[in-house]
């Protein structure tokens, strides 16, 4: 979608049906300023980067068509006014920061549910269960 400066935009029912509609029908949809191609604010922009980290493969709302109706509706499901807020399988997860947050504690991936980090749980979990040599890590008590 392309930002026109000189369109009007969505009215307040169009806004609330677009936002309830990408919440419930996207694994991860995130409310931004902007598009993932060309954020609009830093705060946004920071979100992209940390979603895309981890996930190809998730959708993006531009909320400058009528930002502050955008700001209404995602109020009713998160109890925030600010942008952007990430929403995972219907859930609320925050905006950029908590994303951050979610990130520097090794959670992000998890949160977002990517397929890459349930791919390296999945590897870490299977190597730590054999040994080299095909036995167990129980196998592995020797003092030496």
């Amino acid at each position: 979608m392309t930002f026109d400066p000189m369109s009007e935009g969505l009215d307040d029912d169009e806004v609330q049906e677009t936002v309830d509609s990408a919440i419930e029908n996207n694994e991860v949809v995130l409310f931004m300023k902007g598009t993932p191609v060309m954020p609009q604010c830093g705060y946004s922009k920071r979100a992209v980067g940390l979603i895309g980290q981890y996930r190809d493969d998730f959708e993006a709302v531009d909320t400058l068509q009528n930002l502050e109706a955008f700001r209404e509706a995602l109020n009713e499901h998160s109890g925030w006014e600010t942008i952007p807020q990430a929403y995972v399988e219907g859930e609320f997860v925050g905006g950029s920061d908590v994303l951050a947050q979610l990130d520097e504690e090794g959670d992000l991936a998890d949160t977002l549910n990517a397929a890459d980090a349930a791919d390296a749980d999945a590897e870490t979990d299977a190597d730590a269960e054999a040994a080299p040599d095909g036995g167990s890590d129980e196998d592995l008590d020797a003092p030496f």
